[in-house]
């Protein structure tokens, strides 16, 4: 039987953009802290090289501008490039227009970089929601073909465990939503796509999850992690609440071991390479 092949992504931010820090670092101080982003993603193609996967890089805009060359060696080594948006700004703080500007902003910087065309768009902290009826319609005209913005989970952060957890076609029909993925157990959607619960719970929680989409939904995975979650030696933010605290630098030393696993045990492939633009694995379904 030939193994499913799941979408391995990354979200290339630096440890200080994420959400979670928002209240605690403004952007107007992420240039007094060192960035480490470039370093960490080498690392990451380090790895998917030696493991023989290839992957979707969401890059942030402002990321890009600064490691120019990053990008170029993502696209080189096989890679998928997308959008993360310019400077990790959640869809719900932005107005319509807020929004329109900022992916096509994004679009313009990763495509004159890289010399290639982007059509994949994820979501600051999977931000996209029913307050932002919107936001498909903007990623359409903008030129984009797929989103991978919505995690149907519960979370303080993001989530919306009413979402549908496999691919589905947006209501003007123009644009695939690929949701991370979920394993559904005893009525109720579980993480089975990476993230904070990858490095936190056991790798056996994991590996029954992915297996357990492969072979009940027969659906590939949609896995992330952040370049980020392998970098154990990056500066600690002060006044960082506990429940931060422990989220985000948990088991940060045992992140990269975990994902050599992850990417023996399963194969993997670019998001785009999955997805219904022709031939795909992936075959969304109309949402009434």
């Amino acid at each position: 039987m030939t193994a499913m092949v799941n979408a391995m992504t990354v979200d290339v931010e630096d440890y200080f953009q994420v959400s979670a820090f928002e209240s605690i670092i403004k952007k107007n101080q992420w240039a007094t802290h060192a960035s480490r982003v470039e370093n960490n993603t080498y690392a990451c193609l380090d790895l998917f090289e030696r493991n023989q996967v290839t992957a979707t890089f969401f890059m942030l805009g402002c990321v890009a501008e600064a490691a120019p060359g990053l990008v170029r060696d993502i696209v080189a080594q096989g890679h998928e490039l997308a959008s993360h948006g310019y400077s990790h700004v959640r869809v719900i703080h932005q107005n319509q227009t807020e929004f329109r500007e900022d992916i096509r902003l994004t679009k313009k910087i990763l495509e004159d970089l890289s010399g290639i065309a982007v059509t994949g768009y994820r979501a600051a902290s999977y931000s996209i929601c029913a307050q932002t009826p919107w936001a498909y319609e903007e990623l359409s005209n903008a030129g984009y073909h797929y989103s991978s913005s919505i995690y149907p989970i519960h979370h303080d952060l993001y989530g919306d465990p009413n979402a549908p957890r496999l691919p589905f076609a947006t209501p003007n029909g123009d644009l695939t939503e690929v949701p991370v993925t979920t394993a559904r157990w005893v009525g109720k959607n579980w993480p089975a796509g990476g993230g904070g619960y990858f490095r936190l719970l056991p790798y056996w929680y994991s590996k029954t999850a992915i297996n357990a989409v492969n072979s009940k939904d027969k659906a590939p995975v949609v896995f992330y992690f952040h370049p980020w979650e392998i970098d154990p030696g990056q500066p600690r933010i002060a006044d960082t609440p506990l429940k931060t605290r422990i989220r985000h630098y948990s088991n940060l030393e045992k992140m990269q071991p975990k994902l050599e696993q992850l990417t023996n045990q399963f194969t993997w492939s670019r998001l785009d390479a999955l997805i219904d633009l022709g031939n795909s694995t992936f075959k969304p379904q109309p949402i009434a």
